[in-house]
């Protein structure tokens, strides 16, 4: 076969994050495949075909880039942040093991990209210094019961917590509910992070309590972390304030 398949990270939004590898990956490729607002992050340039679809089509989306690929084309499937993370390659993977036969033999690459949680914590110190975990309140694969079963075993592991797609229109009540198992489990001044848009014009970040924080606005752009018991905050004369979670931990 003489097509080939990449899956690439676009970063958090500023253009200057995307890895050289990744930029690499785009200019090779014939078809450009992802989500509507991630295609229309990439230039448009003489013999790229862009494919973009809706948020609720990834393994089909995966599928047709790997028909794509068959065919001879060079592809490129595009995911905001790293693709890895709640994202398109495991779709591609998922696709891949459950298609075509040939379709294994495809040169397939993952090219990394600075995943939502990271750009977040950069902006603000070092959140995820220690242990941490990676939830997504999504139910659109998961029950709800799965989540909130996962979320209360990382809380009381006392790990930092960090939430990808908290709400959206379709789920407007599932942070509120996950914050509200937090705050059974975690202590009322634990702090919390909010980081909309990190890297975007319209990136915006809040730093409240866990008892404060039902009353943060978020979105699908916005990544919120639950800090642990070894979270600290660091004031600061002006802007807010540092947020660090020292890699050491007290014995019990």
């Amino acid at each position: 076969m003489s097509g080939s398949l990449a899956v690439v990270g676009l970063g958090p939004g500023d253009p200057s994050l995307l890895t050289e590898s990744a930029r690499r990956a785009l200019d090779g490729a014939e078809d450009l495949i992802g989500y509507i607002p991630y295609v229309a992050r990439v230039p448009e340039r003489p013999g790229l075909v862009r494919h973009a679809s809706d948020n609720r089509v990834e393994v089909d989306r995966a599928r047709h880039a790997l028909e794509l690929a068959a065919s001879g084309r060079r592809v490129a499937v595009v995911s905001g942040g790293d693709p890895g993370v709640f994202a398109m390659a495991a779709a591609v993977f998922e696709a891949v093991e459950q298609g075509e036969p040939a379709w294994r033999d495809l040169p397939i690459t993952v090219e990394p990209g600075i995943t939502a949680m990271l750009a977040a914590a950069a902006r603000l110190g070092a959140p995820l210094g220690g242990d941490f975990c990676a939830l997504s309140l999504s139910d659109n694969l998961k029950p709800w019961d799965v989540i909130t079963a996962r979320l209360e075993a990382v809380l009381r592991a006392d790990l930092v917590v960090a939430l990808y797609n908290p709400i959206s229109r379709a789920r407007p009540w599932q942070l509120g509910a996950a914050l509200g198992i937090a705050a059974e489990i975690r202590a009322a001044d634990t702090p919390v992070v909010f980081a909309r848009a990190v890297t975007r014009p319209d990136e915006a970040l809040r730093v409240m309590s866990l008892a404060e924080a039902h009353e943060a606005p978020a979105d699908m752009a916005t990544m919120v972390i639950i800090g642990a018991s070894a979270t600290r905050l660091i004031p600061r004369t002006e802007g807010l304030p540092f947020v660090y979670t020292p890699r050491s931990v007290a014995a019990r």
